[in-house]
Formats: C-alpha cells, sequence, structure tokens
C-alpha cells in the first residue's frame, strides 16, 4: 500500500478513527473509514454483525455471561463499549471465525451495569479453586502479585481510589494462609533485562523487524493474532511477568529450595482478565518442558482478579483495612521503580528506555528519562523522541485497542511516523483500568484512574532504586541460573512464540 503523505499527527487521528454504520440489504453492518477499511479489504472479509449483547463462549475462560443479569436489548452497553472503545466486537464477520472472537480484556466485565448494580457480564469465579488448594496439605502454595493491584485493592473496603496497600495485601495473602508471596513487579524487572537486550539486538544488529512491539498484556497479544498476524514478528518474544515469575516458581525457586514441582500451585493475583486466558495458552508451560514432567502443569495454576482477592478475604471475615504491613517473601520479592510503573499507560515502555540507555552507554540515565513525561497520562496514543549516545529513538504507547488499531494500521501503511518501539496495552490508562479492577465507579472515570497512575509514580519516584538492572535479586538469578539476558536458558523459560488466529480464508 502507497504510503501517505502531508498529514499531521491531528489529522491521522481523527481520520482513521473515523466510524460509520452502513446498511447493505436490510443488515446493519459495521463499517469503517480510512485505514481501518483498508484492513478489511486486505483479509477479504466483511465485517461482524451487530447485536445488542456481546456473545460469551461457554469454554471462555476469563469472562461469563449472566442472563439473568441482563437487560438485553433496553441496554447494549457491553455491545459500545467491545465496538467503540475496544474494536473488537462488529469487527468479524461471524461466519467465517473459528470461534467467538474475544480478547480477554474484560471491559465489559467494568460497563456493564446489569440489574440491580449486579453485572451480567462477570470474570470467572475461580475462588473456590484457590480455596482449595489453600486448604490442602498436599500443595505448596505460591502468590505473586501484579504492581496495579495494590493501588486498586483498598477500593473494595472503603478506601481513597489509589491509596497504596501493599503492605496489606501482602498481610491479607498471609492470612489467607499462602505459602510463600512474591512481587510481580520481580517479574517487571526481569522482563525489562529480556525485553531491553532483545530490543537492541533488533536495533543494533538487526534482529528481527522494527518497530518492535511489547508483549505483556495478553488482551493486545490476542489481539495481534487475530486482527493483524502479519505484525506478529514485531511482537516481543518475551513472556509477560506474570508468565516469568511463574516459570522461574516451577524451575528456578522449586529446584532452590528443594520442593517438587508437581505439587507447587502458581497462583496471580492481577488486574486483568486476559490473564486468564494467557495462563492456560499452552505456550505457557516452560516448567513442564524443562522438568520434562508432564505433571508439572503450567507454569501459572490459576490467576485471580482483584475483585476475586477481596471476594476471598471478606468470606473469610479478613479486615484488609486494619492489617498490619509486611513485607513479601525474598528470593523474588525485591522490585525497583521501573516495575511499579508497568501497572500505568507507559510504564513498561518508560522503564524499557531507562535499562536502555544503561545497556547502551553503561551509564545510569539522566533525570529526563526518570520522568519521561511524553509518554504518561491518559491520552491514547503518545509519542517521543530521545536520543542515546547519538541514536535518535521514536517510541510510541497507545492503550485501549481502538487505538493500538489505528497505530497496527499505520505501521501495515509504512511506519510513516518512523518508530522504533511501540508499547501497546489494551485497557484504558494501562493494567490499572484492567477488566479485574474493582467496579467502584461504573464506568470508570478519569478521575479514578488518574488517582491510581499517581499512586504508582509516586512510589517509583520514592523508590530507592528506579531501574531494573540494579534489582539484586534479579542480578542473583542471572548469575545463579539463566547466565545472562538473552542466553539460551532463559529462551527457554522467559521467552515464547504466537499463533495466527486469522479468519479461516
Amino acid at each position: 500500500m502507497a504510503k501517505k503523505k502531508g498529514f499531521s499527527r491531528r489529522s491521522f487521528l481523527k481520520g482513521a478513527s473515523g466510524i460509520t454504520l452502513a446498511t447493505i440489504a436490510g443488515t446493519s453492518i459495521f463499517g469503517l473509514n480510512g485505514a481501518n477499511k483498508a484492513y478489511a479489504k486486505r483479509n477479504g472479509q466483511l465485517l461482524g454483525y451487530l447485536g445488542s449483547i456481546v456473545p460469551v463462549a461457554e469454554d471462555n475462560p476469563s469472562i461469563v455471561h449472566i442472563d439473568s443479569y441482563c437487560k438485553h436489548g433496553q441496554c447494549g452497553i457491553c455491545r459500545d463499549v467491545c465496538l467503540e472503545k475496544q474494536a473488537v466486537w462488529g469487527y468479524w464477520d461471524p461466519r467465517i471465525a473459528r470461534e467467538i472472537v474475544c480478547v480477554n480484556c474484560g471491559q465489559c466485565t467494568l460497563y456493564c451495569p446489569g440489574k440491580d448494580g449486579t453485572p451480567a457480564k462477570q470474570e470467572k469465579d475461580e475462588t473456590d479453586k484457590a480455596f482449595s488448594y489453600l486448604d490442602s496439605d498436599e500443595y505448596h502454595v505460591v502468590v505473586q502479585t501484579a504492581p496495579a493491584v495494590r493501588v486498586s485493592l483498598g477500593e473494595e473496603f472503603g478506601l481513597t481510589p489509589g491509596e497504596w496497600t501493599e503492605g496489606q495485601l501482602v498481610a491479607a495473602l498471609r492470612r489467607l494462609n499462602f505459602d510463600t508471596i512474591f512481587d510481580t513487579n520481580f517479574g517487571a524487572d526481569l522482563t525489562i533485562m529480556e525485553e531491553a537486550t532483545e530490543f537492541l539486538d533488533r536495533l543494533l544488529y538487526g534482529k528481527h523487524p522494527l518497530p518492535m512491539f511489547t508483549s505483556c498484556c495478553p488482551g493486545w497479544v490476542k489481539f495481534v493474532e487475530y486482527f493483524y498476524p502479519d505484525l506478529i514478528p514485531h511482537l516481543s518474544s518475551c513472556k509477560s511477568p506474570q508468565q516469568m515469575v511463574g516459570a522461574m516458581v516451577k524451575t528456578y525457586y522449586a529446584e532452590k529450595r528443594g520442593l517438587d514441582p508437581a505439587k507447587v500451585i502458581s497462583v496471580a493475583v492481577m488486574p486483568c482478565t486476559a490473564k486468564k486466558f494467557e495462563a492456560q495458552r499452552s505456550e505457557m508451560r516452560a516448567a513442564a518442558e524443562y522438568w520434562q514432567n508432564i505433571a508439572i502443569g503450567p507454569d501459572v495454576d490459576l490467576v485471580l482478579t482483584t475483585r476475586e482477592l477481596a471476594k476471598m478475604l471478606r468470606a473469610k471475615n479478613i479486615d484488609f483495612v486494619s492489617l498490619p504491613e509486611e513485607d513479601y517473601d525474598s528470593f523474588m520479592g525485591e522490585d525497583t521503580g521501573a516495575a511499579r510503573i508497568f501497572g500505568a499507560s507507559g510504564g513498561v515502555m518508560e522503564s524499557a528506555v531507562r535499562t536502555a540507555y544503561y545497556l547502551i552507554t553503561n551509564e545510569d540515565p539522566p533525570e529526563t528519562l526518570l520522568e519521561f513525561a511524553p509518554v504518561r497520562g491518559l491520552e491514547g496514543i503518545k509519542e517521543a523522541t530521545l536520543e542515546i549516545d547519538g541514536k535518535t529513538l521514536n517510541v510510541a504507547v497507545a492503550n485501549g485497542l481502538k487505538n493500538c488499531r489505528i497505530v497496527c494500521e499505520l505501521i501495515l501503511e509504512g511506519n510513516p511516523r518512523n518508530w522504533h518501539f511501540v508499547e501497546f496495552m489494551a485497557c484504558y490508562g494501562g493494567c490499572i483500568g484492567g477488566g479485574g479492577q474493582p467496579r467502584t465507579e461504573v464506568p470508570p472515570t478519569e478521575e479514578l484512574l488518574k488517582a491510581r497512575i499517581a499512586s504508582l509514580y509516586t512510589s517509583d519516584e520514592a523508590a530507592q532504586k528506579r531501574c531494573s538492572y540494579l534489582n539484586e535479586e534479579v542480578k542473583l538469578l542471572y548469575e545463579d541460573f539463566l547466565g545472562e539476558p538473552g542466553s539460551e536458558l532463559a529462551h527457554e523459560l522467559l521467552h515464547t512464540n504466537y499463533t495466527n488466529r486469522g479468519p479461516v480464508s
């Protein structure tokens, strides 16, 4: 496709996001103008029919639809959010789909008003399964917690949006009898070491195409697999922090602690419903391959949303607000400020840039990269240009899948912005607005999301270490087990591949 010339960022955002409704043979079909129309033509497909309710497959691992709470034709909010904000429902003709197309982002569960405050769209509840593991003497149950959970869980118990409750979160998990409590932030620092190394391999040595896309958001990854399979080579091969920690729990941790990995249960507490889907992907069984023992199961056995954890605490009458502050367990419990901001749109990019600067120059990044303002905030698409050791890097950040679609179309048109590295997050605001977060406001307001974001950045600013390469436990992991970032073992355990989910021809 010929490269378009002479358009500004303002004009391309306005044009690429244009939406119209067309009527063909009396049937309403969702149509698109500009770049998105070109996508439909490339794949030779009609766009999907619109009903008032977004369907949910019975085997969906993330989301369920409870019909008794649905307002049916009187509402249509799940359709509107999936269509207009996430650009998923309506972008696929169901007559040629292999399955009900869903990226598992769970935004429908945040926006659905339901009846009497009970949403018809909910996360798949696995709290009973979690309790069964915790009540059994057979298993050693390990849990990890995502950065965005510690700035939202308190809302479930009447605290102010964005209030930092990391210490109480750890204490609550101990009261639930988890054997070991690790921080997904450790995995975020580990992800940055692998991802920054991969980016430099692409940038300096031409290994795989540019721009490189982040891969820590499973809703975004599945979106690419469905709608843009031609762009899969741009995805970083790095697993998400959740999956990196899961793989390390059942290999490195089990080995060093003398545990039977088949008896280790790995649980993750996430702000995200798509993480439930990610955990059961066939590619996420690195530990079973490492030990050559299929009985070990997936690297992450169970994912609980922030809402599910709150439900468990209530079931056990744990007074969350009154709990003392406690610390994560060592071994995989250390983090840096760079890891904490993973929960906000732009945080992964900012963290990666800090470490990339160090890997290129062997010097700590300047203050401007520790407060990388151009990639922060709730704007749907953000851009920045920076200089590192004489090299110009153009980066971009997109949050919300409608905005991700715009960026993908531009890259297919020839990458007119000359981006080298792009961060994508499926949910508005990033993980802090994830589909598994508290329904404090329905739908979530900008003020709510900004409060959560501010808390993460405040914590980063207060951190003694603000760059991932300074994490001592991550250093020890490489020295004691993996060797170095990008090593053969690191690739076996921490990297993955992707699936073309494009339409049947």
